[in-house]
């Protein structure tokens, strides 16, 4: 299966917030936001990835973002299952 749109979330290492978004090259994504290339996310560099999900449509992974963006309880499903790759408390969620 070829994989063309990650859904993906990152992490502050200095303020521990959280940034989901989606690409087609996670590589390149990544290090656009380190570099602070990326508006929304400059002032919390440096990131790191924890999170990913592979999907064919670019619809499903855009679906998917938004369900995580609005639905707290999607999100918080997301920290459950990842609590060990977070920087923080698994309790501070």
């Amino acid at each position: 299966m070829h994989i063309l749109h990650i859904l993906y979330v990152i992490q502050s290492k200095q303020y521990l917030s959280f940034y989901i978004g989606i690409t087609s090259n996670l590589r390149k994504r990544l290090q656009e936001h380190n570099k602070g290339l990326v508006f929304s996310t400059k002032s919390k560099r440096p990131w790191i990835l924890i999170y990913c999900e592979g999907y064919r449509s670019r619809e499903d992974a855009k679906e998917r973002e938004r369900k995580l963006k609005k639905h707290r309880t999607a999100w918080i499903r997301i920290k459950e299952r990842i609590k060990n790759s977070l920087l923080l408390s698994p309790t501070k969620f």
